[in-house]
């Protein structure tokens, strides 16, 4: 297949800067053959790319597809965190990841909130990209972002 990062050219998908620490934390660890990222904001250059709580049609409330958009950016907000501790091909497989959904009242479609995420790690891992996973609905998020994502990825000794 090559590596992870001629995977994500073929897929016209680049990764965006790391985005600085908001608080006292690493983007990243490693321990073992395990990286553990922070969770993760749908961060484009420096901004969130959507805020509020996540429903459906309700007015001034983010819809659950633009959620799931902005958790495919949390993802690979996710893997450029890894990616400058470790490198991106270092990864042999994504080993779990957990969705934060800030939900408004009622909503529970926080699973396809989350296959934003999920969706993209398959597209770029294949079968490596398989995963366990949490979606969980919280009533608020840092800055109001809609979601956050964390990544548990195995990589090479």
């Amino acid at each position: 297949m090559g590596t992870w990062t001629s995977r994500l050219s073929e897929l016209g998908l680049t990764l965006p800067p790391v985005v600085p620490p908001l608080a006292a934390y690493q983007p990243a660890v490693r321990t073992g053959n395990l990286v553990y990222t922070a969770g993760q904001l749908p961060m484009v250059d420096g901004e969130l790319m959507t805020r509020g709580k996540v429903a459906e049609g309700a007015e001034g409330i983010v819809s659950p597809q633009e959620a799931q958009a902005a958790a495919k950016q949390a993802a690979l907000n996710a893997l450029a965190a890894i990616d400058a501790l470790v490198g991106l091909d270092s990864i042999v497989r994504v080993v779990k990841v957990v969705g934060f959904v800030a939900s408004a009242d009622g909503f529970s479609g926080q699973p396809g909130v989350v296959n934003g995420a999920s969706e993209v790690l398959g597209e770029i891992f294949g079968e490596a990209g398989r995963h366990a996973r949490s979606a969980v609905g919280v009533n608020q998020l840092p800055l109001g972002a809609p979601v956050e994502v964390e990544l548990i990825v195995e990589v090479a000794p």
